[in-house]
């Protein structure tokens, strides 16, 4: 058995339960695959990523029904070195994978402004606009459990709103493109042990702007909200599971406020008619 043979059964047998079980819940709870989709595994070269495409790539083997992957990665101008990691490690995960270039890191350093979420949302078009040109009526991401949290609860202690992280999107500027997200029930900490587990090294940020940056200094507002999550699963084990949870059961009776994309409502627009309902 070589060392790919060794990864991938790793996923199915090791960590069977706290990846590849979560994994197959996530498509199963949310629909993301249906039989016959070309999907565009978009690879940034880090941990979650790859774990992605391994669980993708094991499922079209052994899966009830066909479709198709295409493994896709963009050079968004990465030094030597990490351009060779990413492709070492693809080579090794026996990931045929599909690298185009861009001018993103150009373009992100010469902004003084949020260049973090200018690369975000730049990286997406690309991989979208790639996605169409491969002829993919899907792309997926390798979003997991941590992150639908954080970004619930960044959400209500910076963005003053509630909304989370869906498992599914169509896409609003490449018509018949939809975002999926299989990793979605599966946490950090058990891609993390699975990375250890096999000595895998992959990258974490390869961003030419935070390349002289001290990486054990990380201020970012997401590795604030890892920090509290992992302060308060001290005093309470279950407490991530809960901030999941809270996502699939907002009581609207007891919310001062929503919208959606027609119409806003406040409690105030029928609180008189509501009290006389009751009576």
């Amino acid at each position: 058995m070589d060392k790919c043979q060794q990864i991938e059964r790793s996923i199915i047998k090791t960590y069977r339960s706290k990846i590849w079980r979560m994994f197959i819940r996530s498509i199963e709870t949310y629909e993301l695959i249906k039989p016959n989709d070309c999907i565009a595994v978009c690879i940034s070269g880090g941990k979650d990523s790859f774990l992605l495409a391994k669980c993708l790539q094991e499922l079209q083997k052994h899966g009830d029904f066909p479709f198709e992957l295409k493994y896709i990665a963009m050079d968004p101008g990465y030094n030597e070195e990490n351009l060779k990691r990413l492709q070492e490690n693809a080579e090794l995960l026996n990931i045929p994978l599909h690298i185009f270039k861009t001018n993103i890191f150009q373009v992100v350093s010469v902004q003084t402004e949020s260049p973090c979420y200018l690369c975000a949302r730049m990286r997406r078009g690309h991989l979208y606009s790639e996605a169409k040109k491969l002829g993919c009526n899907k792309i997926a991401l390798g979003h997991h459990f941590n992150d639908v949290i954080e970004t619930t609860l960044m959400s209500i202690l910076y963005g003053a709103e509630f909304k989370t992280m869906m498992p599914k999107l169509h896409s609003e500027n490449f018509e018949g493109l939809e975002l999926i997200r299989p990793l979605y029930l599966v946490k950090e900490d058990a891609i993390i042990a699975w990375t250890n587990y096999n000595d895998l090294h992959f990258l974490r940020c390869a961003c030419k702007f935070t390349e002289d940056i001290d990486r054990q200094l990380d201020t970012s507002k997401r590795q604030e909200i890892k920090d509290l999550i992992k302060s308060l699963k001290k005093v309470y084990d279950n407490v991530d599971i809960n901030i999941f949870k809270s996502t699939n059961d907002v009581n609207l009776n007891t919310i001062l406020g929503y919208h959606d994309d027609n119409h806003k409502y406040n409690f105030l627009d029928d609180y008189d008619k509501k009290t006389k309902l009751k009576k």
